[in-house]
């Protein structure tokens, strides 16, 4: 139960920061700290004790109820792969925003408009 809470803690450091920073860069790394505990969470809930891959082998009998679920594991394989390109294009319009107005702060940048 308390690794659901810390998970949940982390959530919400990333809320925390893409709310209170103005720091372009500060708001990307917030949003992927909200995306990692999500990754975190789901892994959470498909874990399950003493239980074994699912790979099947010759002579090897495993129980359906003695094997962890893949499913979550392949979601967050994909949303990993989903972050990375959202952080990528991310970064690139916080370069393009830099090289325009000199700045990362979003209370100039709102100020400057144009």
């Amino acid at each position: 139960m308390i690794l659901y809470l810390m998970c949940f803690f982390l959530f919400l450091v990333g809320v925390y920061g893409v709310i209170t920073k103005r720091d372009l860069i500060k708001i990307i790394l917030s949003i992927g700290i909200m995306g990692y505990s999500v990754n975190l969470f789901l892994i959470l809930i498909a874990y399950r004790t003493n239980a074994l891959a699912p790979i099947l082998k010759k002579g090897v009998e495993i129980s359906a109820s003695g094997m962890v679920d893949p499913l979550p594991q392949a979601l967050v394989l994909t949303s990993i792969v989903i972050e990375l390109g959202i952080t990528a294009l991310m970064a690139a319009l916080a370069i393009r925003i830099y090289q325009k107005y000199d700045t990362f702060d979003i209370t100039q940048i709102r100020r400057l408009k144009g």
